[in-house]
C-alpha cells in the first residue's frame, strides 16, 4: 500500500499520543493508495491489547463506502513490544473456527513505540501465517 507521508505522520503520532495505551485505527484506500485515516477508539484503553467497537467500526467503514473507497488497512500500535502481531491479533484478523480473513484483502500496520523512535510494519495476516509486507511512504 502506498501510503501519504502527511497520513502515515497522522498513524505514529496516534500511537504516540496514546501510549501508554494501545491505538487503533482504520485507513482507507482506493485502488492500493491511503486515501485516509480513521482514529478509533480503543475500547480497552490498556497497554496490552486493543479493540475496536463493533459500532464505531460500522460507522467508519460506512463513511469509507460513502466515498467509494475501501477498507486498505487497520492499524494499532505495541507500547511494550516490537510491532509484529502477537497471537492476540492474529486471533482478531481470522474468524474462528473457520479460518478465513475477517476482512479480507485489508492490511495490518502497527506501529512499535517501545523503542526510541516509533517504528512501523505492516501484514498480512491469513490462515496460513502472518506476511510482513512493504509499505511505500510517499
Amino acid at each position: 500500500m502506498r501510503i501519504d507521508r502527511a497520513l502515515y505522520d497522522e498513524v505514529v503520532a496516534h500511537a504516540v499520543e496514546e501510549a501508554p495505551n494501545e491505538c487503533c485505527g482504520l485507513v482507507a484506500a482506493k485502488d492500493g493508495i491511503a486515501m485516509r485515516v480513521y482514529r478509533a477508539t480503543n475500547v480497552y484503553a490498556s497497554p496490552l491489547r486493543y479493540e475496536i467497537d463493533g459500532r464505531e467500526i460500522s460507522r467508519i467503514h460506512g463513511e469509507i463506502e460513502d466515498a467509494g473507497w475501501e477498507l486498505g488497512a487497520i492499524y494499532h500500535s505495541h507500547t511494550r513490544s516490537a510491532p509484529y502481531p502477537s497471537q492476540t491479533d492474529i486471533n482478531l484478523a481470522v474468524m474462528p473456527g473457520s479460518g478465513e480473513q475477517l476482512w479480507p484483502g485489508t492490511l495490518y500496520v502497527i506501529v512499535g513505540v517501545a523503542g526510541d523512535e516509533p517504528e512501523v510494519k505492516a501484514y498480512r495476516i491469513e490462515s496460513a501465517g502472518v506476511e510482513e509486507v512493504a509499505l511505500s511512504v510517499q
